[in-house]
Formats: C-alpha cells, sequence, structure tokens
C-alpha cells in the first residue's frame, strides 16, 4: 500500500493520497455505471429482468444490483471487503482470487458432423484445426467484415461448446440460423439457456481454490491456457471447466447445471481468498489488460483489422488466412491473404490527467485536426491513473505518439501507448 510509506507526520500527504483514491473510487463506480447503462439492451421498464440463479446470494452478500443485458447482476458488493476499487484490486493480489456471476453469456453447443465447417463460415478462426480441450478466441462477422461479436469455442470432442456476450446472443443466434439455412451440410445448434450457469473465477490463487473443489488426480498444472474440459465440481457431475478468462490474470470459466449453482458458487466462497466481485471490477480489470468490450471497443461496424485482433485468423500464411471462407472475408484479407489496409486502428492511451469517457474526442498534437474518439475509459486501480482505448487514424496509431483529448471541453495532453497497461498473468504450463 502506498499510505505504508507516508511518514506519520506527513499528514497534507496523507490527506491528498485519501482524497485522489476516495475521486477514484467515485471514478470508477461513476465509469462502471455509464459502461453497464451501454450494455443494457433490455430496459428494466419494459421487460423484466432475468435474475440469475445466484439472485438472492448476491444480495444476501451485499450486492449492488443492476440492470445488464436483460438481467439483473451485482456491479459491486457492499461492506468492508467491497467496492470497485477493493474488488479490482483483490483480482490482482498474490493468493486470492475473485468470482463473477457472468451466467447471462451465452452458451452454445454445436452437433453435427459439418459443424467445424459451418463454424468456419460464420467466425475467422480456425476451428477444424482445434484439438479435442483446445478452444480460441474468435470473432464473428457479418457480410462486410464488420463484427457481430466475439466468441470462445472449444472443441469439446462430441461437440463444439461456445461462450458468447449476453447482450449480443439472442441477436448472434437469429444470425447463425440465418446462416445454416443457407449451409448444405450436418450442423445443429443447442442453446442452454438458463438451464446452465457460468462463473468466472480470476485471479493468481484461482488454481489454488478451484482445486478444493475438484476431484482427487485432477492436474490444473498440466491444464494449459485456452483449454478446457467436462469435469465433477464439489461432487456434482456434468460441469465444464475452461481456463481462460477476461482480466489478464489466470483463472478459469465454469459452467454447470442451474439447480447446483449456490451449492459451487457457496463451496468457491468459503475460501478465504474467494471475494464475490461485481461487473464494475470486471471492467475496470478487462481494460487494464487491453481487452475488448462488445458494444463499446468492437462493433458491426469495425473489422478485425481496425480491431487489432486480426491474430485471431491466424499467422501469415495461415490457412484461414489464405482461404478466407467466412462472411466478410473480402473485405478483411486480399487474394494472398493479407491484411488489407486500414483508415483507423485500436489503440492504448494514457498521460491524461483527467479519465476520459467514452466518445471523448482525440485530436493531434496540434489540437486542429480531429483523429478519433475513446471508445473506452477509466482511473487504473493497479496504475493509478487514468487509462483509455480508442480508435486514431492509422498514421496516429503507433507508441509514442502525442496526442491531445478533449475532456469536459478542455485539451488534456496525452499519449498513444501499446496494450497490454498491466501486464498479462495467464498460465503457462512448465516445460
Amino acid at each position: 500500500s502506498t499510505f505504508l510509506f507516508l511518514r506519520p507526520h506527513s499528514n497534507s500527504i496523507a490527506q491528498l493520497y485519501f482524497t485522489m483514491m476516495n475521486t477514484a473510487t467515485l471514478v470508477l463506480r461513476r465509469t462502471a455505471a455509464q459502461q453497464i447503462s451501454k450494455r443494457t439492451f433490455a430496459a428494466a421498464s419494459d421487460e423484466t429482468l432475468v435474475k440469475t440463479v445466484l439472485n438472492d446470494l448476491h444480495k444476501e452478500l451485499g450486492g449492488d444490483m443492476v440492470p445488464f443485458a436483460g438481467y439483473e447482476l451485482p456491479v459491486l458488493y457492499k461492506g468492508e471487503d467491497g467496492g470497485v476499487m477493493k474488488e479490482h484490486l483483490h483480482c490482482r493480489s498474490e493468493g486470492k482470487a475473485s468470482l463473477f456471476d457472468v451466467s447471462h453469456m451465452g452458451q452454445i453447443r454445436w452437433h453435427g458432423k459439418d459443424r467445424a465447417a459451418f463454424l468456419e463460415k460464420v467466425v475467422v478462426g480456425d476451428i477444424a484445426g482445434l484439438a479435442p480441450g483446445n478452444g480460441c478466441l474468435s470473432l464473428i462477422t457479418n457480410a462486410n467484415g464488420g463484427i457481430i461479436d466475439d466468441t470462445v469455442i472449444t472443441n469439446a470432442g462430441d461437440f463444439f461448446y461456445m461462450v458468447v456476450n449476453g447482450a449480443c446472443k439472442f441477436g448472434d443466434m437469429k444470425h447463425f440460423q440465418e446462416q445454416m439455412d443457407f449451409f448444405d451440410g450436418d450442423v445443429s445448434m443447442e442453446y442452454l439457456e438458463d438451464d446452465y450457469q457460468l462463473l468466472a473465477l480470476q485471479g493468481p490463487g484461482a488454481a489454488e481454490a478451484v482445486s478444493k473443489i475438484l476431484p482427487d488426480g485432477f492436474d490444473l498444472t498440466k491444464m494449459a491456457f485456452m483449454t478446457g474440459t467436462a469435469a465433477t465440481l464439489d461432487g456434482v457431475d456434468n460441469c465444464r471447466i475452461t481456463r481462460c478468462g477476461y482480466t489478464g490474470e489466470d483463472g478459469f470459466e465454469i459452467a454447470m447445471p442451474a439447480a447446483s449453482t449456490v451449492q459451487i458458487a457457496s463451496a468457491l466462497l468459503s475460501d478465504p481468498t474467494v471475494l464475490p466481485t461485481g461487473l464494475g471490477a470486471r471492467d475496470s480489470l478487462r481494460l487494464e489488460a487491453g481487452l475488448c468490450l462488445y458494444g463499446n471497443d468492437l462493433n458491426g461496424e469495425t473489422n478485425p483489422i481496425e480491431g487489432v485482433l486480426g491474430w485471431t485468423m491466424g499467422g501469415k500464411g495461415s490457412r484461414r488466412r489464405m482461404e478466407g471462407g467466412f462472411l466478410g472475408a473480402e473485405h478483411i484479407l486480399t487474394p494472398e491473404g493479407k491484411f488489407k489496409k486500414v483508415a483507423k486502428k485500436r489503440v492504448g492511451i494514457m498521460g491524461m490527467k483527467a479519465p476520459a469517457r467514452q466518445h471523448a474526442e482525440i485530436y493531434d498534437a496540434t489540437g486542429e485536426n480531429k483523429i478519433g474518439e475513446v471508445t473506452s475509459g477509466t482511473f487504473s486501480p493497479s496504475l493509478k491513473k487514468p487509462i483509455a482505448m480508442g480508435y486514431v487514424e492509422t498514421k496516429s496509431a503507433k507508441a509514442g505518439t502525442e496526442i491531445l483529448l478533449k475532456i469536459r471541453n478542455k485539451m488534456q495532453k496525452a499519449e498513444v501507448t501499446k496494450m497490454p497497461f498491466v501486464e498479462s498473468h495467464y498460465y503457462r504450463v512448465p516445460e
């Protein structure tokens, strides 16, 4: 803690530090609320919010419940260890883990002998090349090459297991059905609805915490990042565990039958290293990790090259880049498999004194030419300074480029920077 280094008589410095932290907490709270309002595709007044199985538990734990993607979910937890700042820093702390309820997300199983061929029509990744148990982040594209959604797909052996964003899932499935109508092959889509719930356990202590509810002999040290398997958790069969996440830390996404969700969540939370964590910290953690929020940083008008996600198609000369074959490929790739030139690119931004909100305008160093806008911004609890992500003209996308941000009608100096803002700690199997 910074405060530990303050001398006892440095009252003014201590007051300044606490003022800064209180302001930062308020900024994080506001930012979280704004991001969540953007993602609420069903207004609470128009439609009854769906409650996840853990709704009562969230409230018992002090969850501050908000509408999000048609669901009622905690933005943060009230109490001594709660709040966006504390929840965020807990997830980054050695030996600690954070538990998120992400049951709003869409879980889909793909069946049929031609399932890989179909998926390669609708996503950009090498699905046919996924070995059993292996997964990948991929992008669902439209006919113009724009990004409909981002998704994690795992080869589960007898089927492909897909997780899509909660705010997009019904649109995604409508799109999939439209594409299936044109597909001459054997494929079927099984939406797991709310019969299966999804939890994310993230942080340096996630493996230690989840190992306590896994069967004896389940060796997590050999479970690589972006791999998944069927598992028994706390004695409950028909669960699934995937080593992945949205924080930049080691972690897992755990799917389980709805009837056993409270049991499994309670078992994890009985570990003193595990803290229930809300959507607010989830957003600030993912931004520090340089990860996109669909609807803010990606949308149907943005293609993978603009989003700096071309790697999801594989490296230079890879099969998917050479063959294309997915919707909108001709707008993204040249016939030689090279990325087509784009007018704008996604970048990280630092150096401004105040946090920049979504849609804040970005100007060149002269302040005369608008070159882009911010798509996500917050106060970084780990770095204790503002960070942002946005799109700028390609010629200004190089790290180190000086820029100006228009924040509350005042120009602030800033700089294009590489992401992630905070070093990632994804797990690697020891050699």
